[in-house]
């Protein structure tokens, strides 16, 4: 009795850690997130650098969008965009993206000799 018992909380404990490994993956950080629907930005959350938002509003309003964007900040930035939208607008939004704006800044503490 108390041996299936054993047995069935193992398998369990397994299915869970298969599951986990699986589907455990964790997507990065989001940073902000933007819902386009007819060229309107129905919804938004994050802060959004202000001058992407601005040119954001303006390709969705000119091309009637109905789409997602979202940065998500994982080892990078990453830019995801919704697979409805076409390659030409997708590259025209990365190009408007700050990316260096997300960029690490790193200090060199280092004397220089001289």
């Amino acid at each position: 009795m108390t041996a299936t018992i054993l047995k069935l909380v193992f398998i369990a404990i397994g299915l869970f850690l298969v599951y986990k490994l699986i589907f455990g993956g964790k997507k990065g950080l989001t940073i902000f997130e933007m819902h386009f629907k007819d060229g309107r930005m129905t919804q938004h959350k994050g802060k959004i650098p202000e001058r992407f938002e601005r040119e954001c509003r303006q390709m969705a309003k000119t091309e009637k969008l109905t789409c997602t964007i979202r940065a998500e900040k994982n080892s990078g930035v990453r830019l995801h965009i919704s697979a409805n939208v076409n390659d030409n607008l997708q590259q025209r939004i990365r190009n408007q993206f700050p990316f260096e704006y997300y960029d690490k800044k790193t200090v060199d503490n280092s004397r220089q000799a001289g």
